[in-house]
């Protein structure tokens, strides 16, 4: 019988059973992904997911860009979570470099990314509700994401690809009434979480949609490379920002949850869950901030320096450009980074030849190797639930290809 990439959409098999095309334009594939789907009547027999639709080609650019240039690069990894990939490569390279990065700028790095994984989820929860015809909690996700995006804007000057952390520490301090922005979301957002639950929780077509549908079992999980909430809501108690911690979690206190039910109603509950402990720890980093600079004083041409320090504004203007023409060299060395993204393990392996330009940048990215697991959630279902299964999986095209 001929394989599955092979067949055109529509075709029936020996077997009589009929081999169809979902996506690669389908909005609920969240992303230009193309499934190859034989189903026997409504059942899925088998499933091939095609990707590469969206490739950009963006880990051999980094080949071409001095350090500092390629963060913007890994703002358009995982677009939705810009800050965390932000977060990963600049750990790289600073472990490359054996920087000591100032207490204050590390509670800043944690406060965003947990903002960063809060505004991630609730376009998952949105667009996962949506999938299944649930239209209001799509609006009331985005009330608040938006709310996010204009913290992300007051600080970096742009809303998605922010770029604002740096080798270093972070490009600029906050202004002045950031924290008072934070702090007011945060005030409200344990409210409208409580909204989103009390339009889905123990809604009746919700849960028939989801509870039973699309198990992983712990082992499958592991087997398969599957991490972050689907690999929690499966029974295994794993997160890095805990388990090998990094940018000063170490200080936070926060709940990691779990489940083991394994199927897409458990990884709705879990994801729920995990917006609480953000929010939570988004107040601790308020309420504990550290007093200091923002970025590491001892790393001359790797971080800018403030142009109070410099003698004249035209010595300031020649030091800015030289490291911007000319760069910073890295010494020779290799490093692999991981950090806890919305998704799961985002991992980013660096190599220094010693120049200024880094010899290879690799993402491990988490969407990449959970959508190994889908075949294994749809096999016998029916194909209403292969939707539910996408949407619970939460993927991100951008970080699948590359």
């Amino acid at each position: 019988m001929a394989t599955l990439s092979n067949m055109a959409s529509a075709e029936m098999t020996e077997a009589g059973t009929m081999v169809l095309n979902m996506g690669p334009q389908h909005p609920s594939t969240h992303g230009v992904l193309r499934l190859l789907l034989e189903i026997d009547g409504e059942r899925v027999v088998r499933m091939v997911p095609d990707i590469g639709y969206l490739h950009t080609g963006i880990e051999k650019t980094c080949e071409a860009k001095f350090y500092q240039q390629v963060v913007p690069m890994t703002d358009r990894i995982d677009y939705l979570c810009p800050m965390t990939n932000n977060l990963c490569y600049v750990l790289a390279i600073e472990k490359l470099l054996q920087l000591e990065i100032p207490e204050r700028a590390q509670w800043i790095r944690v406060m965003l990314n947990e903002l960063t994984r809060i505004a991630s989820h609730l376009v998952w929860l949105g667009t996962h509700a949506l999938d299944m015809g649930a239209m209001s909690v799509f609006l009331y996700c985005f009330r608040e994401r938006e709310d996010i995006l204009r913290i992300f804007e007051n600080v970096s000057g742009q809303r998605m690809m922010t770029s604002y952390f740096r080798i270093g520490g972070l490009a600029l301090e906050p202004p002045l009434d950031f924290f008072d922005k934070v702090r007011k979301f945060a005030a409200i957002f344990p409210e409208r979480i409580d909204e989103y639950e009390n339009l889905l929780t123990s809604n009746r077509i919700w849960v028939e949609r989801t509870k039973g549908v699309a198990k992983l079992t712990a082992e499958d999980c592991i087997s398969l490379g599957v991490t972050g909430p689907p690999l929690r809501a499966s029974g295994v108690d794993w997160d890095l920002r805990r388990d090998m911690p990094y940018s000063g979690y170490e200080k936070f206190k926060f709940k990691v949850p779990t489940s083991t039910e394994g199927d897409v109603y458990a990884r709705y509950m879990l994801r729920v869950a995990e917006l609480r402990e953000s929010i939570g720890m988004v107040k601790q980093a308020l309420e504990g901030l550290p007093s200091g600079p923002i970025k590491t004083e001892d790393a001359p041409k790797v971080v800018l320096p403030d142009r109070e320090k410099m003698k004249t504004q035209m010595e300031a203007l020649i030091y800015h450009f030289k490291i911007v023409t000319e760069g910073f060299a890295v010494p020779a060395g290799e490093v692999y980074q991981a950090v806890e993204s919305p998704r799961g393990e985002m991992g980013y392996y660096a190599v220094s030849d010693g120049t200024a330009k880094p010899y290879r940048v690799h993402m491990r990215s988490p969407s990449y190797a959970n959508l190994q697991a889908l075949e294994k959630m749809c096999v016998g279902r029916l194909l209403a639930d292969v939707v539910a299964a996408i949407g619970s999986i939460d993927i991100v095209l951008g970080e699948i290809d590359r």
